[in-house]
């Protein structure tokens, strides 16, 4: 189903239109009906020749409501102008065909309403005059269809007009990552928590986990409706209805995005391509406030001109937008921006969450355009680039598996397999990781010589990376880059060596656990690096607590206990101390590290040979 928005000035008939063409009255406050004036946005569905049916979302004209407009805007297939032929092209007019046309819509029809009210020639200077105002957007070339919704009249040609254009147009795509920006959120009794959009990029189903960006609350979808029509499924493309278990309508807001879990990360900033509108009454400077739309979302921001101290009508520029809240977007979306007086311009998101950069910096500048215009693959070279390593899953839509491979095959990036997911690195930058492991280790290796190794969960923090991205590097590099990986990471010419000062100090210390094997001393310390190195070449067993066993010594007594356990049965600690002539302390000692190890098991008071539960 595709999805029609209405737009046009305030008072031209756009309602009246709605109604004539649906049956179903957009306007659903008793004030919008009272007052005769569209406040919010309103939907329909329509019925075509064809058999397919669109919905329309019918959006107000006041200009003390384009912000509500600009809500219902986003993710329209085709734009229904409607201009009255005793009004003739007016403001609001001009400004939602500006929209429009900031917005990308490509589609579109023109209804010249009211015509039963004014004679030929009129309606031939309106058609003139509209015909001159779309031919320079993107709308150039739509029909224009003459008509009149009281008297019925051109409505079969509108419909007509609008299902041929209807035909030709694409559905949305459908990329499996479903998201709805909420315009409305509402209780529905008997139903609970509702809200409405327009659903893109991916189907949601019945009972499917669900987030609400940007705030991150975790529901679930207990049913579906498109257009009053309880369905198991929603397709992209559709106006629908979502019940949500788990959220109140308190907590939701027009602007938030229904998502898949983990999918919408909150937006603080964005940098984007920016055009100003024809008629924009005065430059754009750096450095001021505006108010960002995009999709039903709203913020306040601060707009950062790149290369250029201010902006004329109908010039374009890079920009950034630092947000005074955050949203829920992605690269590629389109955008708008507003201040008290009107709209100023607009084009797509190229990034979110960018760092804060130098203005007139041409690598920005160059980087920038490659996002927004380089090919599928340029542009997903350039995101790796900045974000490297990177998961294939947190890629930004739609740079894919087909650009993934072409830069595999180009030799460009190095793809490395991990647990669920595929990590990326550029060329250069899979090796400068490789060299900075290199490094890593040396320095480690001179600074702890006695030390197997560098801790896996130490390096993978030194180097930023998850266990996962972590694992994925060491397997791809470790015989490139000549490393040992298992507990300790080393590099695989490195042993670990005592100098003539420390071996000095072992051979003194292992000579005094000797000498009271059973009982040995703890009041002699050595340094913590030299003991684990003794530990890690067998030569001592570091029972805790200070106690440390000659490792010949501990053989013998687990030798001892073991034979005693299996002839005589379960011993005791008081046993186990007589029969080394040592004390309690020393006998636990043991007995806790045998248990540690799982040659005995404690059974009360008692310690019997090691046997698994079953």
């Amino acid at each position: 189903m595709h999805v029609i928005g209405t737009a046009g000035h305030v008072d031209h008939g756009k309602s009246t239109l709605v109604h004539a063409l649906t049956g179903v009255d957009p306007d659903r406050w008793q004030e919008e009906k009272d007052r005769g004036l569209t406040i919010d946005l309103g939907f329909a569905e329509l019925s075509l020749p064809s058999g397919r049916s669109a919905s329309i979302i019918d959006v107000p004209g006041h200009e003390r409501f384009i912000k509500n407009m600009l809500a219902g805007a986003g993710g329209i297939d085709l734009a229904l102008l409607v201009v009255a032929a005793d009004g003739g092209v007016m403001p609001q007019t001009r400004e939602h065909l500006a929209i429009i046309d900031l917005l990308g819509v490509r589609h579109g029809v023109v209804a010249i309403t009211r015509a039963d009210l004014v004679e030929d020639r009129e309606i031939a200077s309106v058609r003139s005059s509209v015909e001159k105002l779309v031919a320079i957007t993107s709308l150039a070339g739509s029909p224009i269809v003459t008509c009149s919704a009281t008297a019925r009249s051109g409505l079969d040609v509108l419909v007509a007009a609008i299902d041929e254009i209807l035909a030709s147009v694409p559905g949305k795509r459908d990329i499996g990552k479903p998201r709805l920006p909420i315009d409305r959120a509402f209780t529905m009794p008997g139903f609970g928590t509702v809200v409405t959009g327009t659903l893109v990029d991916g189907p949601f189903r019945v009972g499917q986990a669900v987030e609400i960006a940007p705030d991150g609350l975790s529901a679930r979808i207990r049913g579906l409706q498109n257009h009053g029509r309880q369905v198991d499924e929603s397709l992209p493309g559709t106006r629908t209805a979502i019940n949500l278990s788990g959220v109140g309508p308190a907590q939701l807001e027009r602007g938030m995005v229904v998502a898949a879990p983990g999918h919408l990360k909150p937006v603080h900033a964005v940098d984007v391509g920016l055009r100003t509108v024809a008629d924009l009454p005065h430059p754009v400077r750096h450095n001021r406030g505006v108010t960002l739309h995009s999709g039903a979302a709203e913020s306040g921001a601060r707009l950062i001109l790149l290369d250029t101290d201010s902006i004329k009508a109908s010039e374009s520029t890079w920009a950034q937008l630092r947000l005074a809240s955050p949203i829920a977007v992605l690269p590629g979306d389109h955008y708008v921006i507003r201040d008290a007086n009107g709209t100023l311009g607009g084009g797509r998101i190229v990034e979110v969450n960018p760092a804060r950069h130098r203005r007139n910096h041409a690598p920005t500048l160059t980087a920038l355009e490659v996002a927004s215009a380089g090919s599928p693959a340029q542009r997903l070279f350039a995101h790796i680039e900045k974000n490297e390593p990177i998961e294939a899953k947190s890629l930004p839509d739609p740079l894919g598996s087909d650009a993934i491979r072409q830069l595999e095959r180009d030799s460009a990036i190095v793809v490395l397999n991990s647990v669920g997911d595929r990590v990326l690195y550029t060329a250069g930058g899979y090796a400068a990781a490789g060299a900075r492991v290199r490094a890593l280790l040396a320095s480690f290796h001179d600074a702890a010589p006695l030390r197997p190794g560098m801790p896996r969960g130490e390096l993978g923090q030194r180097l930023g990376l998850s266990r996962p991205q972590l694992d994925a590097l060491l397997a791809s590099i470790a015989a490139e880059e000549g490393l040992r990986d298992d507990d300790f990471v080393s590099l695989k010419d490195f042993t670990p060596s005592l100098s003539s000062d420390q071996s000095n100090v072992a051979d003194k210390y292992l000579r005094a656990l000797r000498s009271n094997p059973y009982s040995p001393p703890t009041d002699r310390p050595i340094d913590p690096e030299l003991l684990a190195h003794l530990v890690s070449t067998g030569a001592v067993v570091d029972a805790g607590d200070g106690i440390v066993f000659d490792a010949d010594a501990y053989a013998e007594m687990v030798e001892a206990v073991l034979a005693r356990i299996d002839s005589s049965g379960p011993v005791t600690l008081a046993q186990v101390r007589d029969l080394f002539g040592t004390t309690r302390k020393y006998a636990q000692a043991l007995l806790e590290t045998l248990d540690r190890q799982h040659l005995t098991r404690r059974l009360g008071d008692e310690r019997d040979l090691y046997r698994p539960r079953s």
